[in-house]
């Protein structure tokens, strides 16, 4: 009630303190209350949260030329894929391996034959690394940008 009375009073121009005193107060408080804020940012800890999501790998056996496309639609969807041909014929799976394997050169990716009939495609955002690729790049069948 007291303050109510002297802000009245103050207003009124009798007061003995200036009003200009109470806002430049205020200001202080709010100065020193936003460098106390930015102080606390500067000594808090920086934690990484782990926010890769979680990749699938896409195991084919295409029994047409026509699934090639799909392949093709899963390495431009950044997944890499197993592509298993051990059941195919001869002429449809060098086909297919191919046409799967400009696909991955045009989106920079990579490809490795991991055993018979059967090999890895990977877009350009997963990286292969092992024994059979140092002897596949030997042979001139494996390639990397």
């Amino acid at each position: 009630m007291a303050k109510l009375i002297d802000k009245v009073i103050g207003i009124m121009g009798f007061s003995d303190e200036d009003p200009e005193d109470d806002i430049i107060e205020e200001n202080d408080r709010e100065k020193n209350s936003q460098e106390e804020v930015r102080s606390s940012r500067k000594n808090a800890q920086v934690v990484s949260i782990h926010s890769q999501k979680q990749m699938r790998v896409v195991v084919m056996e295409p029994s047409s030329f026509e699934e090639a496309q799909n392949i093709a639609d899963q390495l431009k969807s950044r997944r890499p894929v197993i592509v298993n041909l051990e059941n195919a014929e001869k002429m449809l799976a060098k086909r297919i391996v191919d046409f799967i394997s400009g696909t991955t050169y045009a989106l920079n990716g990579n490809m490795q034959k991991v055993g018979n009939g059967i090999f890895l495609f990977v877009p350009t955002n997963v990286d292969i690394s092992g024994e059979m690729r140092d002897e596949l790049k030997d042979k001139g069948l494996f390639w990397q940008k």
